[in-house]
């Protein structure tokens, strides 16, 4: 596992835009699986800054995001298909049949993982999986819990994931209670893990997930067991470990 401290959120986004970047430029059909939140926002701005000048090149690239609310039309402005699109899509020479995402609007949960897990296998498997970290160690959705999810599946959202979501909703009653994730197994099949933290608010979460005993109840202390993980974190996010 390798830590590399940035000095604030703007230094960890270029930090981490240079990883992916330099990804696209060594393999450019590259699979990258991509995250939404707050977090990565300016990654996905620092992309398009390069792209923008010549310096990147999307247009072999293939992606799969992680996740997806269960029940929220694509049109809607929280979902993660308009999130990724308003926030990256839009704005590269990406091919929109190359980007994929769970259909949030298939209720058939069995149904709709099955299908998600194959799309996943088409690709040959995720060259570089870049990940948020949620307050309660969770990643994807794969909240705190007894077991290791194992592949794409439907989670209910804990009553902490609904709280943090609502205010990109009109109330609580509009938030999304069930999500499709990746599971735990999916995530770690990736060749290249990049996980990017920001702020002192997760700095215990931090701690734990990458300094604590691996555990089902802080669901990111599983990268540990991963052979390629960078993690890119402000020295907010970092400041509760002894590095």
């Amino acid at each position: 596992m390798k830590i590399i401290k940035a000095k604030d959120y703007n230094d960890m986004s270029r930090k981490a835009a240079n990883i992916i970047s330099a990804q696209v430029i060594m393999k450019p059909d590259c699979v990258l699986g991509l995250a939404t939140g707050s977090t990565p926002v300016g990654t996905y701005k620092q992309l398009i800054e390069w792209y923008e000048k010549g310096d990147l090149d999307f247009g072999d690239v293939t992606t799969v995001n992680l996740d997806e609310y269960k029940g929220l039309p694509r049109e809607n402005d929280q979902s993660y298909f308009y999130f990724m699109n308003h926030n990256l899509f839009d704005y590269v020479n990406i091919n929109p049949e190359r980007t994929h995402l769970p259909n949030g609007m298939n209720l058939n949960a069995e149904e709709e993982c099955a299908r998600y897990e194959e799309v996943i296998r088409s690709t040959g498997g995720v060259d570089l999986q870049l990940l948020g970290l949620g307050h309660n160690g969770h990643i994807g959705f794969n909240e705190p819990g007894e077991a290791f999810e194992t592949e794409t599946h439907c989670v209910d959202l804990q009553e902490r994931t609904i709280e943090a979501n609502k205010r990109f909703f009109a109330s609580i009653d509009e938030v999304p209670k069930q999500a499709y994730t990746m599971g735990i197994k999916t995530i770690m099949m990736a060749k290249k893990i990049l996980v990017v933290v920001s702020g002192e608010d997760k700095a215990e979460t931090v701690k734990n997930a990458f300094f604590g005993p691996v555990t089902p109840q802080v669901p990111a202390s599983i990268l540990q067991m991963h052979p390629d993980v960078t993690i890119v974190a402000d020295e907010a996010a970092l400041s509760k470990c002894d590095l």
